[in-house]
């Protein structure tokens, strides 16, 4: 296993990280198991989230007695002081640990989001008070926005950054330069397009043959995953002519209608979150997390129904996605 420093600070992370999402549609005794695969194959990243159900609890009770072995990141929605300082110790408490190694503010998404968290009352400032206190060693941010990123790369207040990045996603590449330059650890989430991907190992070397990339987390719900990912970081990772070829090919046919999430539809006249639903979507078609995704599709105010086909959304898509059909398509899913 290779491994990269994370953080200025010198936190060495393997190269391929664990995906704490999949491990929620097993139970807790099965996902140690898979956790502790992960370890013996060298990997010592982990990644969660609040919002993803049970994975913290379910990480917290594999890692009793292993803690040092790990680095954990976990992630929050939270945007003001209070609800972050909930959160943290929430996380806390599940993963069983008296710190967390990385805390993320999770899916920062507009710009009034990245100026409410940097509030002298935001979520930053939360994070900032844990970090004295030693509940949280290192600050972090993630976003499916170019935009916000390319802005928090600057403020010299986040010490990691994660994006969507893999053969369909190669949007963050320059951004991934310009971080690497200052010293900012890369995170690369959705390796494998939210399971559009089925080539696993030319997914992970596609994305690992990029210098500038510290690490990625693709989710792993299985020991026989776990081994044909961390099998990518000990091989060669320079693409033949012939992975090249088939990486091409997979681009062409899932970058026709494919959302790669980047936020440029919005704000919808409807108030819909247009790529959040195409993401629940792929979480109930291809993770098998239909209860998981249902349940959040449930939760939303508006939702594909509530589409009235104006085409706003398709005259800003910088991919120019048929969205109104897609969004027929949710519906289909949701079965709404």
């Amino acid at each position: 296993m290779n491994y990269k420093n994370l953080v200025n600070s010198g936190l060495k992370v393997s190269v391929i990280g664990f995906g704490g999402i999949p491990i929620q549609r097993i139970d807790g005794e099965n996902s140690k198991k898979v956790i502790i695969a992960a370890e013996e194959k060298g990997i010592n990243f982990i990644d969660t989230a609040r919002g993803y159900s049970v994975s913290e609890e379910y990480i917290g009770e594999a890692l009793l007695g292993r803690r040092d072995k790990w680095i954990i990141a976990t992630k929050s929605m939270a945007r003001d002081k209070n609800t972050m300082i909930n959160d943290v110790n929430k996380s806390l408490n599940n993963l069983k640990t008296d710190y967390i190694d990385l805390y993320q503010l999770h899916n920062v998404k507009t710009l009034e989001e990245y100026n409410k968290v940097l509030d002298k009352d935001g979520a930053y400032a939360a994070l900032l008070e844990l970090k004295e206190q030693g509940k949280v060693k290192h600050i972090g941010i993630t976003s499916h926005s170019i935009d916000i990123l390319k802005i928090a790369i600057e403020s010299g207040k986040f010490e990691t950054i994660m994006y969507p990045y893999n053969i369909v996603e190669d949007q963050g590449e320059e951004i991934f330069k310009r971080a690497k330059e200052l010293n900012i650890g890369v995170i690369a989430m959705k390796p494998m397009a939210g399971g559009a991907i089925k080539n696993g190992t030319l997914a992970l070397k596609y994305i690992l043959q990029n210098e500038n990339v510290t690490c990625a987390i693709p989710g792993m719900g299985t020991i026989e995953e776990v081994e044909e990912n961390a099998k990518v970081a000990s091989n060669e990772i320079k693409l033949t002519e012939s992975e090249e070829l088939e990486a091409k090919k997979i681009s062409e046919e899932l970058g026709t209608e494919f959302c790669r999430r980047c936020g440029y539809c919005g704000p919808c006249t409807q108030g819909i979150d247009i790529p959040g639903i195409f993401l629940l979507q792929g979480y109930k078609e291809r993770y098998d997390l239909q209860n998981w995704a249902e349940d959040r599709y449930e939760a939303l105010k508006v939702t594909a129904k509530d589409c009235i086909e104006c085409g706003s959304c398709e005259a800003k898509c910088p991919y120019n996605l048929p969205i109104r059909r897609m969004l027929k398509g949710v519906k289909k899913t949701f079965g709404k």
